[in-house]
């Protein structure tokens, strides 16, 4: 059997009307198509719906029983066909995104509101993880979108990669926060919070001070730079912080601002990638996501 639409439609309109020749007006088709395809319906059903008495159409008692499953069908079709196109105009969805704790408090939140204003019907799955956790959910099709640290090269990820350049927390009132630039040898001997050992941040920090042959003192250890942004505004130390989680606490804070950043000489770089899956294509959904997600992070490289 291989019913169509249109013979669906001619169907439902000769039932409302009782006429081919109404029908095919409202279809917009001539009463000879209209008429054919009411013919080519009974044929494939192998079944009359219709006797004409006095130029109406009268319906059969199968038609009168089928003309149920042809609305069902239609209205099924018109609600996939609304529900693909509100999809397509990025309405309606589902998209699911795994975050790195340093942009997780305050820049990925604000990016996802802005992306959902007028989209009340998307929802979003928006997990922090680290790096490692986030390839894996990438790689194996769990999450569509993930920002994380960039990882090694996989056939199952497809990236997008940033260097960002870190920058020097210092408190507004100190002396330090009078220069445009700080370098290691400024900050030799003093108390720094930093990132846990073994952690890339913390080894390439540790190098830039040896570069300069200065001493590097770590008195807060952390898991990420979240918690240094209260304990530098306290004065208790200086930080080498990535710059998304100083351009987050520069939009969270109101000015003046505790904190200022400046350039850090030698520079320590983070390098950071948006991740999807290289096995499937993205989603329309997904695609626009992370085009607001790539520019907010060259917003980020110009601001430091």
């Amino acid at each position: 059997m291989n019913l169509s639409f249109r013979q669906l439609q001619a169907f439902r309109e000769v039932m409302r009307t009782g006429s081919v020749s109404e029908a095919a007006r409202i279809l917009g088709r001539t009463q000879p198509a209209a008429s054919a395809l009411i013919a080519n319906l009974e044929a494939e059903l192998g079944l009359s719906l219709f006797r004409r008495q006095r130029r109406k159409m009268v319906p059969t008692p199968e038609a009168r029983y089928f003309v149920s499953e042809a609305e069902a069908i239609l209205d099924r079709l018109a609600l996939s066909t609304r529900t693909m196109r509100e999809i397509g105009e990025l309405s309606q969805g589902r998209l699911k995104i795994a975050c790195m704790p340093a942009a997780s408090q305050v820049m990925m939140p604000q990016l996802v509101a802005e992306f959902l204003k007028d989209k009340q019907d998307v929802k979003v799955s928006l997990m922090m993880r680290a790096s490692s956790v986030i390839e894996e959910w990438i790689s194996s099709q769990q999450y569509d979108i993930g920002l994380s640290e960039t990882p090694t090269d996989s056939a199952a990820l497809d990236t997008k990669d940033f260097q960002l350049a870190c920058v020097c927390a210092v408190p507004a009132e100190d002396p330090l926060a009078q220069q445009d630039e700080i370098t290691a040898a400024d900050l030799n001997g003093r108390p720094m919070a930093a990132l846990q050992e073994g952690h890339p941040n913390l080894i390439d920090t540790q190098r830039a001070f040896a570069v300069q042959r200065s001493s590097f003192v770590q008195r807060f250890e952390l898991r990420n730079f979240h918690p240094a942004m209260t304990l530098v505004e306290n004065g208790l130390c200086y930080c080498i912080c990535d710059p998304i989680t100083a351009a987050g606490y520069m939009k969270a804070r109101p000015e003046p601002h505790p904190i200022v950043f400046r350039k850090f000489n030698p520079g320590v770089v983070l390098k950071v990638s948006i991740l999807q899956p290289s096995h499937r294509p993205p989603s329309t959904l997904a695609t626009s996501f992370a085009e607001s997600l790539s520019q907010e992070l060259r917003q980020i490289q110009e601001l430091f």
